[in-house]
């Protein structure tokens, strides 16, 4: 199994990333990446881009250096009601959504309550994948959120970065891994790279992949058609 899309990439734009987009896209074909996602943090984040960024992503060729360039965003879910930090009339223009729970946006609350929000994003039309869902920090019950993203056609992610910055995520992501092979779910697969270096690196992700022997049909990311099927299949939704 081979990896060729990284759908969750920062620029320096996302106020603590080291890298443009031109710098990703040169780095993602070296590392033999075809296409990436670029999705730098919702404007609750501090540091991040305000909204207008997001509107204007247009201007950035769907092509550089022979990489496909997907015009996203990793949103801030702000509450357990499933608020995120970019409204609909923005996320409608993108071309892939993330969403994930950060401390510096929300508070960490109890499993039932992290469990409603990851369920509430899933079931937003607009939203794609819930980003990192594996921290320990914002703890789910697992189970029911693979479930929900069965039932409305979303993607879970596994994230590569988790494994060095939010400890303790490898076993959640072994077993969301284990779980969405059991439901039939489809993954994506972030680097969450801050800088261009780590783009496409997905070392920790194999190793889960491996550990569950992930059919590789689940696995979005392995294929530019399989995840240009899954593109299609965003704006056939939202529309």
């Amino acid at each position: 199994m081979k990896i060729v899309v990284d759908t969750h990439t920062h620029t320096v734009s996302s106020g603590h990333a080291y890298s443009t987009v031109q710098e990703n896209a040169k780095e993602a074909y070296t590392n033999g990446i075809h296409m990436i996602n670029i999705s730098d943090h919702g404007s609750a984040m501090k540091g991040a881009p305000f909204l207008y960024y997001f509107g204007n992503l247009e201007v950035i060729p769907d092509s550089l250096y022979g990489v496909r360039i997907i015009h996203g965003v990793e949103l801030n879910i702000m509450d357990y009601n499933g608020t995120v930090d970019l409204p609909e009339r923005y996320l409608k223009k993108l071309g892939l959504v993330l969403a994930s729970f950060h401390d510096i946006c929300i508070e960490p609350s109890t499993v039932e309550n992290h469990t409603n929000g990851a369920v509430e994003i899933l079931k937003n039309p607009y939203i794609d994948i819930l980003a990192h869902p594996g921290n320990p920090q914002f703890q789910i019950d697992i189970e029911k959120v693979v479930k929900t993203a069965k039932e409305y056609n979303k993607l879970i992610e596994l994230n590569n970065h988790s494994f060095v910055v939010r400890k303790g995520s490898e076993r959640n992501c072994f077993e969301i891994a284990r779980m969405c092979k059991k439901y039939g779910v489809r993954v994506a697969t972030g680097s969450d790279a801050h800088i261009s270096f780590n783009i496409g690196r997905f070392d920790n992700v194999m190793k889960i992949l491996e550990e569950v022997e992930m059919p590789e049909e689940l696995v979005v990311t392995t294929s530019v058609e399989r995840m240009e099927s899954y593109l299609s299949e965003r704006k056939k939704r939202i529309e």
